[in-house]
Parts: C-alpha cells; structure tokens; sequence
C-alpha cells in the first residue's frame, strides 16, 4: 500500500490490537478473528499493534497478527498495519539505538512472516540516551531498505516532532488522547502534527474502558488485569474520576447515544477545531458487539455540545497519571 495515500487509506477510526493478547485471559482466535473481520467491515483499513503486546509471551500479539492475515489474505493489502517496538522485551526500557531499533523490526518481520508487511514502525517510547535524529535515520535506513513502509512517532513531545520530521517524513504520531487524557493537546502536540501534515493516531481514546461507563469500580476488572496497577484506577482515585464519567454519559443520553460513542466523537471533532487536523482513534475491542457499538455512525457534535463538554473538562480534575510513577517516566520523549 503506497504510504503517499496514507491519509486516505487510515479512515475515519482505526483499531487497536493489544487487547487479545495483553488481558488476564487471551482472547480465541476466532473470537479475535472476527472482531478484527468486523473492524474491517466498517471501514477500519489502520491496524495498531505491538512487539511487546502479550502475556507471558511479548510477541503473541505479532503471532497473532500473522494467523490472521494467513487465513485471510484478502486482507493484508487493505490494511495499514503499524507496530510499536524499540523495547526491550525483558526489561521493556526503550533502546533507540540504530543496532536496537533494526534488530525490532527484524524481529518483528520475522514474526509477522510473508502474511502482511511491516507498513509503520514506531519506536513505543523515545530513548532519552539517543538523540532522536539517530533512531530516525537509522529507521530511515531501514524504509529505503524495503524493510518497513514508513516511520511513526509514540509518545513524543512537539518538540522532538519536528526534530524528527526534519530528518525524515513521519507519517504519523501516535499518542494517548481522550477526555480524561488530554495533554497532547495542551501540549501543542496536535497543532503540530497539523502544521507538519502528519496524522494523529489516539490510542486508548475510551479511557482504557473507563469512558464507556461500563466500568464503575475495581471489582468490574478481573484479577490481574493491568489497569489495576494504573493511578487512575487506584481506590483513592477511582471514585473520583467516575465524575467525569457520570458527566459524559449525561450528555450521551441528551445526544441519543452511548458514552462511548460520545467519547469517539469528542475526538473527531478536533478535526472541526484545529485547521489540518487530522486524527484517527483507535479504540480496541475483543468482541463483535463492541466494534459495532464503537463504528455505529452518529451524528457529529454540534460546537454547543463541544464546548458544554469542554466547560466539564475544565472543572473537573482528573487524578491520577495516566500510568504509574515507573512508566510515567518514559512519557513525552
């Protein structure tokens, strides 16, 4: 798929991955198989995933991928499939160093085997022990190549955007954006992608689940699941941050739709707000019923309702980072 027709080809919304193969219990393939069919249907043509995305294995999420672009190989053009590496997989500290970030994506080739290329590679976090204009070049090494398609950004401040960008074309940046998570526009990192053209991929834009309304306390999450160890999620943080929750669904109902349909719209709205915006959700799913909820085409936020919601926002703290105090660190590279 020709990277120059990227902004075409991603969609309105595209679909997140990590959640059959980084959950307590990993999803059945054919359960998984036909939650991504589904996503297809709909017209989700961005796949998100990760070289580190499973338990106890990091690469059952890579192995997962190849199973289902070997049984349907219709697919594997149709789809622009990004992966996130640059990790070590045993510690899971970022290495942005030209050896590190090839030996990725060769290792992540090698899962992913003759079913679908490697069309976007991103380093997950930015390695604050290389500058970012060696991981780029070495990454553009690897595009010209033929290893890779293209090159994107995670978690990354504007700054090392244009940095970046400067070295190479970046063809998108992902970062964590929804309600409750909205530093990347306070930041400047949105108006930046705009002005750079580059398209915003916002991965957890439910609140890891939290936005949907469906979670209202820690005993909804089965043990072990990661959210757990998240500050957001804490028993000091938890009921507070339900707040918003409980505001977002107020004005879903006054909208005719669910929370989560809401939140998306929220996030495309941003498109209206900041002149050459473009941004792509990414919210993950393990069942039929939930992409067709999250893909159900609604009607857009009116300016009204975005700035009711935006009045919420405003008064209400959320407490909690958006991770723990360990991986917190490795943020806004």
């Amino acid at each position: 798929m020709p990277l120059q027709i990227l902004n075409k080809q991603i969609g309105a919304i595209g679909f997140g991955l990590m959640g059959f193969t980084w959950r307590p219990k990993q999803t059945p393939d054919d359960q998984a198989f036909a939650t991504m069919k589904r996503a297809i249907e709909h017209g989700a043509t961005f796949f998100n995933g990760g070289e580190f995305y499973g338990t106890p294995v990091p690469t059952l999420n890579l192995d997962l991928i190849n199973r289902f672009f070997s049984k349907y190989p219709e697919y594997a053009d149709k789809i622009v499939l990004s992966i996130k590496g640059g990790v070590d997989l045993k510690t899971f500290k970022p290495n942005g160093s030209a050896e590190f970030v090839r030996a990725s994506v060769e290792n992540i080739r090698k899962h992913l085997g003759e079913a679908k290329k490697l069309d976007l590679f991103e380093c997950a976090r930015v390695d604050p022990n290389v500058p970012i204009e060696t991981t780029i070049a070495a990454l553009a090494e690897l595009v010209e190549e033929g290893l890779i398609g293209g090159i994107s950004l995670s978690e990354v401040k504007a700054e090392t955007i244009r940095r970046a960008a400067a070295v190479y074309k970046i063809c998108a940046v992902e970062v964590e954006y929804s309600l409750w998570s909205t530093e990347a526009r306070d930041l400047g990192v949105l108006s930046t992608c705009a002005e750079l053209g580059i398209p915003v991929v916002a991965y957890s834009p439910l609140g890891r689940g939290f936005l949907t309304g469906q979670i209202r306390s820690r005993s909804d999450l089965d043990e072990g699941d990661m959210r757990l160890h998240f500050d957001r999620f804490s028993e000091q943080n938890f009921p507070v941050n339900l707040q918003l929750v409980d505001e977002v669904t107020k004005l879903a109902q006054r909208k005719g739709v669910k929370p989560s349909q809401f939140a998306l719209s929220w996030i495309k709205k941003h498109e209206d707000i900041i002149p050459g915006l473009q941004i792509i959700p990414i919210p993950g799913a393990t069942t039929v019923e939930r992409v067709d909820e999250n893909f159900a085409q609604v009607e857009p936020l009116t300016d009204d309702m975005f700035a009711e919601i935006e009045a919420i926002l405003a008064k209400i703290e959320i407490k909690g980072g958006r991770y723990n105090k360990h991986l917190e660190a490795q943020l806004w590279g």
